[in-house]
């Protein structure tokens, strides 16, 4: 029982001093109304810039050059 009691108390202490480590750390829990933050809207509707994707079907059967000679 005693081992227990030890245990949570060097846990407890360890992760007292993990958080007061990790700067700015909120434990309020779920916030709702002014407080609340969130992402602008535009960045997360922002539309992909990446290239397409040719399909594999068009890879697989296009001629290889260098290959064939």
């Amino acid at each position: 029982m005693w081992k227990i009691v030890v245990g949570f108390a060097v846990f407890a202490g360890l992760a007292l001093f993990i958080l007061s480590k990790g700067g700015d750390i909120d434990m309020g829990g779920e916030k709702h109304g002014a407080e609340a933050t969130h992402v602008p809207e535009h960045a997360a509707s922002a539309p992909a810039t990446a290239a397409p994707v040719a399909p594999a079907s068009a890879v697989a059967s296009a001629p290889v050059a260098s290959a064939s000679k």
